[in-house]
């Protein structure tokens, strides 16, 4: 066994033993509840320090203490987002020991930053370089903190109306398209005129990461598709008989990663998975007698509300046939160490306001589900991830809250199933699509219940899979019980449910292949048009375009000359195109640019084709009479003008281009810009090449730099009843200490999309040890330091 490192830690009942492995997962095992949750927190400030800092600071609004006052204005509206209610029912809502869960886990944050701040041999270097100390945490700050989750669908509901109000609703058809199909009506008061195009500037302030080398004004509207693929194969469709469950996050690359895995065990729990290193538990995994994983249920949790203000009052808004008055709440921002500046945060009954134009007599204020009681973005998981069974499962998905996920599950027994969960707020009114007037006419009443959702049980198919898709039964009522018009495009569901349904004897690598698929099929599609629309052409650069895509499958590996082309094309020429082509039957010329700039998705980074698949396939009317023609015209003009850019890129030889070549993943840390370049051996790591986009099962999301911006950065199969045999991923490492082995050594393996053994019993994990530390009880600290 290797030599282990021995800690003092307070609060400790009796010495708790972590067993990293090779790999860096930490392995636990306590003799306790309370000690193994103050382990695990001991442990993520002891891997993860620098980050859940930065994550405490930015949710409760504290950059400004320590990066300046020019983040003032962020940290006003992280305290606008904050939970202000009553805290016992707060903690109530998750289940019967989350307070004392998080009392235990924030007590271990607290003695490695005491150790830390006594110690600097124990401090992360950020904090020398950019020259400030950790804070302590209290409990309360990990439930009170709700602007690091995901949230559907304000922007969504603002850019509707934008468009509406500008260009009309033939033009909002082309942004985005709504499911279940459904008419787009305005409620009833609402004027589109007084809705400001920042209006959602405080909000994203709010629920954006910052940028602490810049100050930003307004970063824009949040349309990164951070979605998920899961998936669950009962035992008759594996090689082992045993059932599968395999899950795959697409978030923001981050360095050090978003997520931690670690091993929980003390009596009654025996928990491995992933979670976010500032949360106590785990949110996907397994605990021996359950697997779990989640993705987006992408449940309309918000609603922007127009105020009508009095002319003689601003702080009076129009409710119910009277004036009401905004509550104010007056608080002071630090922002440096003899500094304190004031500010004002406002809300009306609704919640927070975000916007205020006394000149046109009007406010704007968020209502969000998940500033309700117990809707703190994944501490639910603390009810759900000690299960027994199936049925214990379901029941403590009852109680999740935010944001709305997709859960599956699979037992040993063999069963499998579908769980999706979340607030879903009532609107009796209205559909949620449109912000409305905030006078007492749209009010939600109350939330549905969870059994109102639907679900699923062994289904017949042998196998249940999610991907961020419209995925509610034909026979839901959304209509009546809205959960929400605004999905992700059900490509990659496409491709899983091909790939699952094709075959059985699915083993964990399979699964693994699977979930770093990059075959797209918006790709096959539309390269099947072109050979209908465009089978030949006399222009050079056209014709060496279609030899190249005419018989691709549309696998966009890393390599591969044809993606590179493909991508460059379908995002930068022929989208536009399309768009342009049917705005041109819409607009005047002299207004088309603007819509097309308006409509078009953010950048390079929106992996929803279904507009752009529809005018292909079904262009009705919308391209004129002879919709052939145009498209074929659209076609083969942005072909050539992709082949242009492309080789200008990547050379005059097509036969050297690479996808991989321009597309990679650059990890930088957040402030590598602050830290300087003599830091950025380890702020900023070696790019890796990547094949994949938005539109396949491998989610490779880029900007406009071909830069990967999301993806599956962890990754996790299980083998249910096999437990030793699951296997994980988490790049770049376990590790956010640079000097840490664990800091980058997944990095590689990730690029060429491979896994490691997530081992389970203690047998496995001392077979594959790294390093032993021991946490030894120590005196409680003097209670005034």
């Amino acid at each position: 066994m290797a030599d282990g490192v021995e800690y003092p830690v307070p609060g400790l009942s009796e010495p708790v033993e972590i067993l990293v492995d090779e790999w860096g997962v930490p392995h636990l095992y306590a003799g306790s509840r309370d000690d193994v949750f103050l382990a695990q927190g001991f442990n993520a400030a002891r891997d993860r320090l620098f980050q859940i800092d930065l994550w405490r600071r930015r949710g409760l609004g504290q950059l400004s203490e320590v990066f300046g006052a020019e983040h003032v204005e962020r940290d006003r509206a992280a305290r606008l987002f904050l939970y202000r209610g009553d805290m016992r029912a707060e903690w109530l809502s998750y289940g019967s020991d989350t307070k004392r869960v998080v009392s235990a886990f924030v007590a271990g944050i607290n003695a490695f930053v005491r150790l830390a701040r006594a110690d600097p041999a124990h401090l992360p270097p950020e904090f020398v370089e950019l020259g400030y100390l950790p804070a302590l945490w209290e409990p309360a700050d990990v439930a009170r903190i709700r602007s690091h989750g995901l949230f559907y669908n304000l922007e969504q509901e603002v850019a509707r109306a934008r468009t509406l109000r500008d260009f009309g609703p033939e033009v909002e058809e082309l942004r985005r398209v709504r499911e279940p199909a459904a008419p787009l009506v305005v409620p009833d008061g609402l004027d589109l005129s007084l809705i400001p195009d920042d209006v959602l500037r405080v909000y994203r302030l709010a629920t954006t990461p910052p940028v602490l080398s810049e100050v930003v004004a307004d970063p824009g509207p949040r349309y990164d598709p951070e979605g998920s693929n899961n998936w669950v194969l009962a035992a008759s469709r594996t090689a082992t008989g045993r059932p599968i469950l395999a899950n795959d996050p697409h978030r923001a690359l981050t360095l050090p990663a978003l997520r931690y895995l670690a091993h929980l065990s003390a009596p009654g729990l025996d928990v491995i998975g992933g979670g976010e290193p500032a949360l106590p538990g785990i949110s996907i995994g397994h605990n021996g007698r359950i697997a779990f994983g989640l993705t987006i249920f992408a449940i309309d949790q918000e609603d922007l509300y127009v105020y009508r203000t009095n002319p003689d009052d601003p702080r009076e808004y129009w409710y119910d046939g009277g004036w009401s008055r905004m509550r104010v709440v007056r608080e002071t921002v630090r922002s440096g160490p003899d500094d304190e500046q004031p500010v004002e945060l406002v809300f009306t009954q609704h919640g927070p306001v975000v916007f205020e134009d006394p000149d046109r007599h009007t406010a704007f204020a968020v209502r969000a589900a998940w500033l309700q009681p117990g809707m703190a973005p994944y501490l639910g998981s603390m009810d759900y991830m000690g299960a027994p069974d199936p049925d214990a499962f379901v029941t403590a998905m009852n109680r999740w809250g935010a944001p709305g996920e997709n859960q599956i599950y699979a037992a040993p027994d063999g069963t499998i199933g579908w769980q999706p969960a979340g607030l879903v707020p009532v609107r009796p009114n209205w559909d949620g699509t449109l912000p409305v007037p905030g006078d007492g006419r749209y009010e939600w009443d109350g939330f549905y219940d969870g059994d109102q959702l639907p679900s699923a049980r062994n289904p017949e198919e042998g196998w249940f899979a999610t991907a961020n898709e419209m995925n509610l039964p034909a026979d839901h009522p959304n209509a009546e019980r809205t959960v929400s018009y605004d999905w992700y495009a059900a490509v990659r569901h496409e491709r899983i449910a091909e790939r699952l349904g094709s075959r059985d004897a699915w083993s964990v690598q399979d699964c693994v292949e699977l979930q770093t698929d990059y075959v797209s099929v918006p790709a096959r599609r539309i390269v099947a048009e072109l050979a209908r629309l465009v089978p030949s052409s006399s222009e050079d650069v056209v014709q060496r375009a279609l030899d190249l895509l005419l018989g691709w499958d549309g696998e966009e590996g890393p390599r591969s000359a044809a993606a590179a082309l493909f991508e460059i094309w379908y995002r930068r020429h022929l989208r536009p195109g399309l768009l342009g082509a049917a705005l041109a039957r819409l607009l005047p010329e002299d207004r088309r640019a603007e819509a097309l700039a308006r409509i078009s998705p953010v950048e390079d980074t929106s992996a929803d084709c279904r507009v752009d698949l529809d005018l292909l396939l079904r262009p009705g009317d919308r391209l004129g009479p002879d919709p052939d023609r145009v498209l074929a015209d659209v076609l083969a003009r942005s072909l050539a003008s992709a082949w242009g850019e492309v080789r200008e890129l990547l050379g005059e030889d097509p036969a050297a281009w690479e996808w991989g070549a321009v597309h990679r993943a650059r990890l930088r840390h957040p402030q590598a810009d602050l830290l300087g370049p003599e830091h950025a051996a380890w702020s900023e790591l070696e790019t890796v090449p990547r094949g994949g986009s938005g539109d396949t099962v491998g989610c490779c999301t880029y900007d406009r730099h071909f830069t990967q911006t999301v993806g599956a950065s962890f990754r996790l199969v299980v083998d249910v009843g096999g437990w030793d045999d699951s296997v994980a991923m988490n790049s770049p490492g376990q590790s956010g200490v640079p000097t840490s082995e664990h800091y980058q050594d997944l990095l590689g393996p990730w690029g060429r999309d491979e896994s490691f053994p997530l081992l389970y019993s203690r047998e496995r994990v001392l077979e594959h040890l790294g390093h032993r530390i021991v946490l030894v009880p120590a005196p409680e600290p003097d209670p005034q330091e």
